[in-house]
């Protein structure tokens, strides 16, 4: 397995120079980049055009004093890029990524900008494996049903959305007109109607069933709905939104028993005693933790706390779980996981009534956050870059959702048609065990080489978003770098972005070789 992880390795770190070798000659020759100061009008333009070509090593026109070829700027760029893996700064030299054209230090730059760009990026990456997967894999458990023909045109229209207009509807719809709302937020009685109505088709096709159990379950939902949204109103609910102690112990039980029933089956006592432990330590810790989370600081209490939940659950379901740790493990943490996540959207929905009297149109459709934003409360600004990510997160995922979605429940159907999961139903084994310890793990074969190539789509796609939504980011580097002719910030996003994609890649043939042992030659 070492010998399969260094060789791949090594070719990674061959793909990556040889695609800077190419890049960095293509852009160098894409243009002229004293463009503008041959067409300046200034006095000082030719003193202007020797300090830049002299910055780049150029060759003007009357003198070849700065001239170098375009592989030995090469060279001089690439011995500064290796200087960030030397700590000492002593072997190779310091950590440099070259300069602007205006004398900008691109390290500075590309840090800023990564933080950002890759904050968008990952969060679309996991929400639509976790989405798109969990959906394709139900999709091909009931094929050929109202729900499979629905996920199926859902997804093909995502997946033919152009990413710049559907941010350009999602701005208008999500955010400008969600802020007109919000200077009034009032449920009326037609969006009651069509909100039940809509609820009313679309879980009992979710949840399936015969037509009399549909029908059962959409009318329950649209009496549901048509009570909740008026006393939602009534309360104040979209101002002053709260979850409170007993939505949270319901949801983090239903949790515990739901995970149990899907990973180890009801009948195994051990690890539901497991799971429902882990689900009471989460609302004793909601209770006993509520002034050290309100007083943070920053991420570290809350990273740390999530750190100290994940081993506690792996220590509850390693100690308590028996014959089946393994199961208990991953029961609790799970809910360990979705408890934490569920604690934390109740803290930031109780900063919401405190960010609305800093930023009464929460949602802005320019910048990754708000600049000036007069607060010095972590959890205010926290939920200011949160409500200027979720709107880019949202339209990167949706094409990436059907992605995973189609791959998913492909690779599903085709695994279980093998004569193996045949044998399996015919023993008697139960369709949860078919389904998850049986064909799970062979149908996410392929997806693991899907989720590199998927990142490095992404990554080119955030470039159009953010620029729809105004971030300054890599995608402004990038394209701002093309049209200066300046090579030092386009190669700074291709090697990073480039970098990340090979090593999700790297990632992707270890996860293949884990779930596929075969190939570990």
């Amino acid at each position: 397995m070492l010998k399969f992880i260094f060789k791949r390795f090594g070719r990674l770190f061959l793909v990556l120079f040889g695609a800077s070798v190419v890049s960095y000659a293509l852009v160098v020759h894409s243009g002229d980049p004293l463009q503008d100061l041959r067409e300046s009008t200034d006095a000082d333009a030719e003193y202007q055009m020797e300090l830049r070509a002299q910055q780049l090593n150029l060759e003007l026109p009357w003198t070849d004093q700065y001239y170098l070829p375009w592989y030995e700027r090469y060279w001089d760029w690439l011995t500064g890029v290796l200087g960030c893996l030397d700590p000492t700064d002593r072997v190779i030299g310091p950590c440099d990524w070259g300069t602007t054209v205006n004398g900008g230090d691109v390290t500075a730059q590309i840090a800023n900008a990564a933080e950002v760009s890759l904050r968008l990026v990952l969060i679309a990456t996991l929400l639509a494996i976790v989405l798109g997967v969990l959906t394709g894999i139900v999709s091909a458990m009931r094929q050929y049903s109202v729900f499979d023909y629905s996920m199926s045109f859902v997804m093909f229209l995502f997946w033919s959305l152009p990413l710049f207009w559907a941010a350009v509807i999602a701005k208008e719809y999500l955010a400008i007109r969600y802020n007109n709302w919000m200077a009034d937020p009032h449920f009326t009685a037609p969006t009651i109607f069509v909100v039940a109505l809509l609820l009313a088709v679309v879980v009992p096709t979710v949840l399936g069933g015969s037509p009399r159990r549909r029908i059962a379950t959409g009318a329950v939902m649209f009496i549901y709905t048509c009570t909740v949204m008026p006393f939602l109103d009534h309360i104040h609910f979209m101002e002053q939104p709260r979850l409170g102690t007993g939505f949270i112990a319901v949801a983090a039980v239903a949790l515990a028993v739901g995970f149990t029933a899907l990973i180890a089956g009801m009948q195994n006592r051990k690890v539901l005693y497991c799971g429902l432990a882990v689900a009471a330590l989460g609302i004793l810790s909601y209770l006993l933790t509520w002034d050290l989370m309100r007083g943070a600081q920053g991420y570290l209490i809350p990273m740390g706390l999530f750190a100290l939940t994940i081993v506690i659950c792996v220590a509850i379901g390693r100690i308590f779980g028996g014959y089946a740790k393994g199961q208990a493990t991953a029961v609790t943490l799970l809910t360990g996981m979705l408890t934490s996540g569920i604690i934390l959207l109740d803290h930031y929905m109780y900063t919401w009534p405190g960010l609305l009297s800093v930023k009464p149109r929460p949602i802005r459709t320019v910048g990754a956050s708000t600049p000036n934003l007069r607060a010095d409360d972590f959890w205010v600004i926290s939920l200011d870059h949160l409500s200027q990510l979720w709107l880019p997160t949202l339209v990167m995922m949706l094409t990436s959702l059907a992605t995973y979605t189609r791959y998913t429940r492909s690779s599903m159907l085709e695994v279980v048609q093998q004569d193996y999961i045949r044998t399996a139903r015919a023993k008697g084994v139960t369709e949860r065990t078919v389904v998850l310890k049986h064909a799970f793990r062979n149908a996410m074969i392929p997806l693991a080489t899907l989720v590199a190539f998927d990142f490095a789509g992404l990554v080119g796609g955030a470039i159009i978003v953010e620029r729809v939504f105004g971030w300054n980011s890599m995608g402004t580097m990038f394209i701002t770098g093309l049209t200066n002719v300046d090579p030092a910030p386009v190669m700074a996003v291709i090697i990073f972005t480039g970098g990340i994609a090979v090593i999700f890649n790297f990632i992707a043939d270890i996860l293949y070789a884990v779930l596929d042992p075969r190939i570990r030659v």
